[in-house]
């Protein structure tokens, strides 16, 4: 527990909000949006965040702490099975479930597949629609999908919204700080996130990575950071290893006279640096790894239980 803002009086407000939703509907995007500060992956491609990201947001008395979960999708792969776990688990553990809906997509298999286990979740925790990117569609068709969608599950409240813009986010993050349970805060007021700054750091350099390389590759590498020193100077020297599983692999990541690793360096190390406030010295090492997706220890890293993959 932590002391709240002096300043404020009367009950003060903190929970647990879980975004769900199928990959690429924009969560990631939204908790940015909440936070205003980047605290998750953000890619053009699906599957990008593998951890649950905490981002953490004070709205008048209320501490609003969302849970990111992995897009869920139908699982093929250990890795698969183990973000789909932690999906779900950050779900059933929260205070309010936000599902969010593409607007353009509309109820696809995958929204009904998900509705469906929301109402096997046996759980008493609210759960509201928002669905997002509505300057993708015509209005009338917005009111059309959240009519078919409050008859599919009975939402608590439907919000529209565009997370990348800001639409509509002013109304759910007021919805939020009103709704969560009464509470001290659980995060000190300053801290954004509670993510360990050695995580935060391997998933900029990942993303940076998923940016610019294409095809599978994202999907076949992680990264983590090794080595964190602090210098006299208030510096950080950085150290991180990018694991591939195939040897073929660790060459397209250094691309042609190591231009590949270099400019994914020097634009991970800009973002650290403006995320931190302060000097980074960032070193990228890429080592073939043929079987990571099969080793506990790197699970750990990225947040998620080995075991959660077992088939």
């Amino acid at each position: 527990m932590t002391d709240t803002n002096p300043a404020i009086t009367g009950p003060t407000r903190a929970g647990f909000v879980a975004l769900i939703g199928e990959p690429n509907a924009g969560k990631s995007t939204l908790l940015n949006q909440m936070v205003g500060a980047k605290v998750s992956i953000v890619t053009h491609k699906v599957q990008t965040t593998r951890a649950r990201i905490r981002g953490i947001a004070i709205h008048d008395a209320a501490q609003i702490v969302f849970v990111d979960t992995p897009g869920i999708f139908r699982p093929r792969r250990r890795l698969d099975r183990s973000m789909v776990a932690a999906a779900w688990g950050g779900a059933s553990d929260a205070d309010i479930i936000l599902l969010l809906v593409e607007a353009h997509r509309g109820l696809s298999d995958g929204v009904v597949a998900i509705i469906d286990s929301l109402k096997s979740l046996d759980s008493k925790t609210p759960v509201a629609l928002v669905i997002n990117k509505i300057d993708r569609v015509k209005a009338e068709s917005l009111l059309a999908l959240s009519a078919e969608l409050n008859a599919a599950y009975p939402f608590v409240q439907t919000f529209m919204i565009s997370a990348e813009k800001g639409y509509g986010c002013d109304q759910l993050r007021d919805w939020l700080a009103e709704t969560l349970p009464e509470s001290p805060w659980l995060y000190p007021e300053d801290q954004i996130a509670d993510l360990p700054m050695r995580m935060i750091a391997a998933e900029i350099t990942r993303e940076k990575l998923t940016l610019r390389l294409h095809e599978e590759i994202p999907y076949q590498l992680t990264v983590e950071t090794e080595a964190w020193e602090e210098r006299k100077d208030g510096s950080a020297r950085v150290d991180q290893i990018v694991y591939v599983s195939r040897p073929g692999h660790k060459g397209i990541v250094l691309g042609k006279g190591g231009e590949t690793i270099k400019a994914v360096g020097q634009a991970a190390r800009a973002e650290m640096e403006e995320f931190m406030g302060r000097r980074v010295h960032l070193f990228l090492q890429v080592k073939v790894r043929e079987n990571w997706l099969d080793e506990a220890e790197r699970y750990n890293e990225m947040g998620l239980d080995f075991r959660d993959g077992d088939a």
